[in-house]
């Protein structure tokens, strides 16, 4: 009887100790880019990138005229400007310094640096990280946050090469 009792409750802390080790976080490795991502991100001299959707959190953003419109140049000589001064009522154009840099936990970074951001980004400092979610020759996956209405707010954006056509670009509900 004794036996039949013990072997049960070894049962049973097997349960429970497979549901607490389910049950904790998993820390997800760092995504890492591929050796290429310069000429990826660049072709090699400058490739515009546009907005295929954006999201704010989890909830999907709708794009209006200026969002839809956006393009931003990378330069393989470390500059990059987006278009939103071309743009009717779109505000003024960003022009920055780009490099890919690490976090200490091994995360890819495009650092953006230039006297611009403080003001276009209501932020003191003028330079801004934008984590590389992924990145291959169509596709550009960027995460950063953004201070907003005195919140702070993570914001993805998926972009894509300029020339691709892209269904439900114009998002509403």
């Amino acid at each position: 009887m004794y036996f039949r009792y013990m072997k049960q409750c070894i049962f049973f802390l097997c349960i429970l100790l497979s549901v607490f080790v389910s049950c904790q976080d998993k820390v997800k490795p760092p995504y890492i880019i591929p050796e290429n991502a310069i000429h990826l991100l660049t072709a090699d001299s400058v490739k515009s990138w546009k907005i295929a959707k954006r999201y704010n959190g989890k909830t999907r953003m709708n794009m209006g005229d200026c969002f839809l419109k956006y393009r931003q140049r990378f330069r393989e000589s470390g500059l990059v400007k987006d278009n939103n001064a071309s743009q009717r009522d779109c505000g003024p154009s960003l022009e920055a310094t780009w490099e890919i840099t690490t976090s200490e936990k091994g995360d890819y970074y495009i650092k953006l640096t230039s006297d611009q951001l403080p003001e276009l980004l209501n932020q003191e400092s003028d330079e801004k990280f934008f984590k590389i979610l992924y990145l291959s020759k169509d596709s550009l996956t960027l995460s950063y946050v953004h201070k907003q209405f005195n919140q702070r707010r993570r914001i993805t954006d998926y972009m894509v090469r300029e020339d691709l056509e892209v269904k439900d670009r114009d998002f509403h509900w």
